[in-house]
């Protein structure tokens, strides 16, 4: 990783040098404190306040250009404005004029933004050093303060309205000809102009709030850009817009296939001979598979994107042509192991990986969108196409029914996908093994993706990281040493020693909400039939209900509550109404389909809502280390979700041979318990999370 300290002075305009955070003498006073303490001729109490002082300064230095550089671009826009009804030879120079001054406007946003994330890392390395959560302390007597100059970066009023003028004049002067709307009158017109989209884009990356794009951009755990950069050129040799939708294809389809089978899982397993509730094992089996094909499909794809879907599709398409055949040989061990091969082919770590290494960073937010609007219309998907297949014949001696037709309608849907990814993908250009290595060297931490997509404020709250990196990328030793301390995890072992108390609750947070929805999810039709009697139908319409709500609840979250609310809250918050939905669903004296419906859509929208939430946090807490190689943050994140579905439908088959009517409460019992304990858990380390 490139130090930040080096990456700051690379992106530094040279005729505003003097005017940067001092990022190299503050990382210096750290350490002269350091050593001081350490010596004992200086106290704790001198050192904050000097610190302080040093900070007040850096910030009225920011601040003060800032106002002056505004005060500038607000006089040329002035000027431009006192050119009344323009000939319309003369609009086009007119229209050049304006997009100049917001080119100045956008090197300035993008100026905040540096030193933004120059103070964050002092303040971190600071607390890091000495134990102390001086950045609570200073942020909010600073940001609180009527005087404050902190509040010019935080709420840049200011910008908007210059960005707002510069985005009115420019409307006006395309609709010149004929009309005169204005973008405030109809806020809805739709304008695009390069340099107007780009400054958006920069005041969006400033802001507190996020929006619905962003929001959704967070559950792919998907890295992006740690520092504003100017407009990233496509390149052609390693963007592909048909393989990015193959890659999202893969994705809408393994969804599909994960839970196209849950409305008629228990049927078919009593087809064989096992009971109902083996139902459990039979969903289950393709997350076992998933918790080692992540693996080696997160090492291929260091090498190949291609070779790994082509193996996929193939497998799967073997998986799920076992699994229908298994009801013609009256064999449930063919049908466990037509699953156990369609977990062995999941690609979702290629997906992830595809879309964060050759989606260039302007078209990143909307792909990892994409990549996560894809998994949740497959999974509604996938009940739904379940309860329509509903017929029951005979070809050449192969029974196709409710039972097995998931299996004959997904092994067509991998063929002609395999078909399509044989002509249309194209590999990704790759370098050298050196240039690769050296790549991967300077990939950004997941800790500060969030700051690229706006989720992230400018300043944050630090948290005690148990690394031996200084946390800007610098360090004090020799070269070996400094490989060793930023190489990647080789292990999963390696990487879950990089894990703080913070990402371990998140892990656990993630765990939790994973086993909860596979509980729900998995044992519906077992429990939907023995309380009231509903047909796969029924069951399949329930479960593509709950799929559909998580879209509009992403909605309403991403663009609404999360900016109402910190992200810790909406996190704590979330997990109480999962435990109320959980408390809910158990059946004391009598069980009705509203009690039952009501809670399931309590426990899943909040489990939807806390997972966002929560991968979001957790991209911010998690070591930089973990950002990239084949054991990353993306792949624990999976690999715990994938061990949480499989201890969740190992619970329902063994809770079944306690019979059905106890189902119900033995397999909530856990979900219960681990809730409980993830509240616990999120209170004890509330103060840490950002």
């Amino acid at each position: 990783m490139v130090a930040f300290g080096k990456k700051l002075k690379e992106r530094q305009i040279q005729e505003w040098q003097g005017y940067y955070i001092n990022y190299k003498l503050m990382k210096k006073k750290v350490r002269q404190y350091a050593q001081q303490i350490e010596v004992g001729t200086q106290d704790r109490r001198h050192v904050l306040k000097d610190f302080s002082r040093m900070l007040d300064n850096q910030i009225e230095k920011i601040v003060l250009f800032l106002l002056e550089q505004q005060g500038l671009l607000s006089s040329r826009i002035a000027k431009l404005n006192e050119l009344q009804q323009p000939d319309i030879s003369e609009i086009f120079q007119l229209q050049e004029a304006y997009r100049e001054v917001g080119r100045d406007l956008l090197k300035l946003l993008v100026f905040i933004e540096i030193n933004a994330t120059g103070l964050r890392k002092i303040l971190k390395k600071f607390d890091k050093r000495f134990g102390y959560r001086f950045t609570d302390y200073y942020v909010k007597t600073r940001a609180n303060h009527p005087y404050s100059q902190l509040q010019q970066v935080f709420k840049h009023v200011g910008l908007g309205a210059v960005v707002g003028a510069i985005s009115r004049n420019l409307h006006e002067l395309q609709e010149h000809q004929g009309s005169y709307l204005s973008i405030f009158d109809h806020p809805a017109l739709p304008f695009q102009d390069p340099v107007v989209d780009s400054m958006k884009a920069a005041v969006d990356r400033l802001s507190h709030s996020t929006n619905f794009l962003n929001f959704l951009a967070q559950h792919a755990l998907i890295m992006q850009e740690e520092l504003p950069t100017s407009e990233e050129p496509v390149d052609d040799q390693r963007y592909h817009f048909m393989s990015l939708l193959l890659n999202l294809a893969n994705t809408f389809l393994y969804m599909v296939n994960t839970y196209i089978i849950v409305p008629t899982a228990d049927d078919y397993s009593m087809s064989l001979g096992a009971a109902a509730t083996v139902c459990g094992i039979v969903i289950g089996s393709m997350a076992v598979a998933q918790v080692f094909s992540s693996v080696y499909f997160s090492a291929w794809s260091n090498k190949s994107y291609f070779k790994p879907l082509v193996f996929s599709s193939i497998v799967l398409f073997i998986g799920n042509a076992m699994y229908a055949l298994a009801y013609d040989f009256n064999s449930l061990a063919i049908l466990l192991i037509g699953r156990l091969f369609c977990g062995l082919g999941s690609a979702r770590a290629v997906n992830r990986r595809y879309i964060s290494d050759c989606v260039p960073l302007k078209l990143r937010m909307k792909a990892s969108a994409g990549f996560v609007s894809a998994s949740a219309l497959g999974m509604a998907f996938g009940p739904a196409l379940g309860g329509l297949l509903q017929t029951n014949f005979k070809l050449y001696k192969l029974t196709f029914n409710q039972e097995t037709l998931p299996g004959w309608v997904m092994s067509l849907a991998w063929l002609i996908y395999l078909v399509w990814l044989w002509i249309s993908f194209r590999e990704p250009y790759r370098e050298t093994e050196k240039s690769n290595t050296a790549q991967e060297s300077t990939a950004e931490p997941v800790e500060n993706d969030a700051l690229e997509r706006g989720k992230q404020p400018l300043l944050l709250k630090s948290e005690d990281k148990q690394e031996t990196e200084d946390g800007d990328g610098e360090f004090d030793g020799s070269d070996e040493a400094l490989e060793e301390s930023r190489g990647p995890a080789t292990s999963i072992g390696s990487a879950y020693r990089l894990l703080t108390p913070s990402v371990k609750v998140q892990l656990l947070i993630y765990f939790m909400l994973k086993y909860a929805m596979e509980v729900l999810l998995s044992e519906s039709s077992v429990v939907t039939t023995y309380y009231f009697g509903w047909s796969t139908s029924s069951v399949a319409i329930f479960l593509a209900c709950l799929g559909i709500t998580v879209l509009p609840v992403n909605i309403v979250v991403g663009s609404y509550i999360s900016n109402m609310f910190e992200d810790r809250q909406i996190l704590l918050a979330s997990e109480i109404m999962v435990c109320i939905g959980i408390l809910l669903s158990f059946h004391i004296v009598t069980y009705t389909v509203p009690q039952y419906v009501c809670s399931g859509l309590i426990m899943f929208v909040s489990a939807e809502v806390l997972e966002g939430v929560n991968l979001s946090l957790l991209s911010r807490v998690m070591s930089s280390r973990l950002s990239r190689g084949t054991y990353n943050g993306g792949l624990l994140s999976t690999e715990a979700g994938t061990l949480a579905r499989v201890v969740a439908d190992g619970t329902i088959t063994l809770a079944g041979y306690l019979g059905e009517s106890k189902l119900l409460n033995v397999t909530l019992l856990p979900s219960l318990l681990i809730c409980v304990a993830s509240i616990v858990a999120t209170c004890f380390t509330y103060n840490s999370l950002y």
